[in-house]
């Protein structure tokens, strides 16, 4: 049975190229379904790798109850200063507590090429401890700025996607000029955000407090430890979650939508692919129908048959699967974009294809080539021998 199979494959895939007009539907239209499916998963993949990277299970945010999100937040600076003498902080490399005063806003730039409409931007005015609570950021370019100064670190992200943030440029935000002194390398959602003094901003921004206090503290248990003291203080009224809860969260509805969408367009691709398969492969069969007759003349098994155009079905759609892969890789994988993060501020991050994307990938072009070429294997090891032989 298997020299019958392996004999009657060899004859089939030799042939392909005979018909490579028709074969060429399958691979065509295998490799758009895993193409497309690779590449919304990949934005989906690099968008939520972006976020989840700027979270630590040692970092807690704290904002006012019920906010939800870091714009929607706001504490006083007494209400800040409470949460800064919390008994459960670390204590930074100058022996205080490790809590920064935070404060987030909006303000507008011009994406390159774009002259007329600019996108929301994230300003963060940040304390000292904020650049401690965060180990992973390094400055790549100019320096740091300066406290009591109209000076701007810039995210890396915001250099690929908007004009006039070099180092050295000056931008107005709100009727106030600010310089850009430096660019910083974090490897997260804070590239796509401008920081800067925590009480200029305050200060040029009309703000009196801060939106969050950032707070180091020793694991998931100090986290709650830290609400529990939070919550039994009368004068507070505060939500606090670990740093990567806070970016899981933010990142939940779009992996939904994401994945909802992809799932939608998948289907409905590999449903036309799946009547491509059928039409190609009944075609294939209809042509070597006087050719599988007489094999089957000659004594070979309507298995062997049936594996064979099977086979070669799912070659076919594995050629299609690994097109579409390299295709996905080549146009998307680390292509930088920019899109709405929750706060509806600009969020950079890149297209990931991971291992796992493409394998799934080559997953559905095999099952949509088994479905497509199953009906067709049947019919020819059932077609009747005579049959076949008058209709060749």
């Amino acid at each position: 049975m298997f020299s019958q199979i392996f004999a009657i494959t060899g004859v089939n895939l030799k042939s392909i190229p005979q018909r490579w007009g028709s074969a060429l539907i399958i691979v065509v239209g295998l490799a758009g379904v895993v193409a497309v499916f690779t590449a919304l998963l990949a934005m989906r993949e690099g968008f939520s790798s972006t976020l989840a990277a700027s979270g630590r299970k040692d970092v807690a945010i704290v904002m006012r109850g019920g906010s939800g999100a870091e714009l929607n937040s706001g504490l006083s600076r007494d209400e800040a200063n409470l949460i800064k003498l919390a008994p459960n902080l670390r204590t930074g490399k100058d022996g205080k507590p490790l809590a920064s005063g935070e404060i987030v806003v909006i303000s507008e730039l011009f994406k390159k090429g774009e002259t007329r409409n600019g996108s929301n931007i994230t300003v963060r005015g940040v304390e000292a401890p904020g650049f401690e609570l965060r180990p992973n950021l390094r400055i790549v370019e100019g320096r740091k700025f300066s406290p009591g100064l109209r000076e701007l670190l810039v995210g890396r992200g915001v250099t690929k996607q908007f004009e006039g943030v070099e180092v050295g440029k000056t931008l107005r935000m709100r009727g106030s000029e600010w310089t850009v002194v430096g660019v910083f390398e974090s490897g997260d959602a804070y590239e796509s955000e401008l920081w800067a003094d925590a009480e200029t901003a305050q200060n040029s921004f009309g703000r009196n407090g801060y939106s969050t206090v950032l707070a180091g503290v020793t694991d998931e248990k100090g986290v709650a430890a830290l609400q529990a003291t939070l919550k039994a203080d009368p004068r507070l009224n505060t939500d606090v979650v670990t740093q990567q809860q806070y970016f899981s969260d933010q990142t939940k509805q779009f992996r939904v939508t994401i994945g909802v969408l992809a799932a939608f367009i998948t289907g409905v691709m590999a449903l036309g692919a799946i009547f491509a398969a059928l039409n190609t492969m009944y075609a294939a069969v209809a042509t070597r129908s006087k050719e599988i007759a007489t094999l089957r003349a000659l004594g070979f098994g309507g298995f062997p048959v049936l594996v064979s155009v099977m086979i070669e079905a799912l070659v076919l759609s594995l050629i299609g699967g690994l097109f579409g892969a390299i295709i996905a890789y080549v146009l998307f994988d680390n292509l930088s974009v920019s899109t709405l993060g929750a706060n509806f501020t600009q969020v950079v991050f890149a297209f990931k294809v991971t291992p796992m994307l493409v394998a799934v990938g080559l997953a559905i072009a095999v099952t949509v080539g088994f479905i497509g070429g199953l009906l067709p294997s049947i019919r020819a090891a059932r077609m009747p021998v005579t049959t076949a032989l008058r209709a060749g």
